[in-house]
């Protein structure tokens, strides 16, 4: 089936929204119910894997369901998606999720407008999101390569993961990197941290795009 770019970016916006409201309202109910910070990243954690699950399945047949910023890059640089829709799908992810989290205020009765006060930033944050970002869009490309329809399993999993091996909890996305930056709970990320967190994803997308470019070429295909 084949879907017009309107369509398309729709599923963008609502996937986006989607992913971030799981992500900003599970950390707003984790730290109500919770002290222990390791119980409430728990409670973070898992609604998101299971989420990415739902939402790459239903939305996937439609727009690719990258709800991210770093593998639609990705995807260009692989020249499997043109670039004259990189523009459009970012502008979708971003907006949608800048909607997630002010759904997720409303949803729990707090102040929609916030900017975030939560410090995330250093050496260690940065190779955490070019690690998990790295991770992520490796996983995507050779999950689509070896095993189309685990992907959603195979990226609901691997952010489970990340969200606890990597000291920045795995953001691996410019679109809720900015989103969460305008949520100041459990989530949020200050503003004036949003752009390393940023340059680290692309460069941990790019770099993902050129080692599984090859690892993922068979000795066929190279000659």
């Amino acid at each position: 089936m084949t879907f017009t770019l309107p369509r398309r970016l729709t599923a963008e916006f609502l996937g986006t929204a989607f992913l971030v409201g799981t992500v900003v309202g599970s950390g707003i109910m984790a730290d109500k119910l919770t002290d222990d910070v390791a119980l409430a990243l728990l409670g973070n954690t898992l609604p998101t894997g299971a989420i990415l699950v739902v939402l790459i399945t239903i939305l996937g047949p439609i727009s690719g369901a990258h709800f991210n910023p770093a593998v639609s890059l990705a995807f260009v640089l692989n020249k499997t998606m043109p670039l004259s829709e990189l523009a459009p799908y970012v502008m979708a992810q971003i907006a949608g999720g800048v909607a997630g989290s002010l759904m997720a205020h409303a949803m729990f009765d707090l102040t929609l407008f916030q900017l975030s006060t939560t410090a995330r930033t250093g050496t260690g944050q940065w190779i955490a999101e070019i690690v998990a970002t790295f991770g992520l869009v490796g996983t995507i490309l050779a999950g689509i390569r070896f095993r189309g329809d685990a992907v959603p399993w195979l990226v609901g999993l691997y952010i489970t993961a990340a969200y606890w091996f990597t000291a920045s909890t795995s953001f691996a996305n410019p679109a809720v990197a900015i989103a969460r930056g305008f949520s100041d709970t459990f989530a949020g990320i200050r503003m004036m941290d949003v752009p390393a967190f940023i340059l680290a994803q692309i460069i941990g997308s790019i770099l993902a795009v050129l080692v599984l470019g090859w690892l993922l070429r068979s000795t066929t295909e190279a000659t």
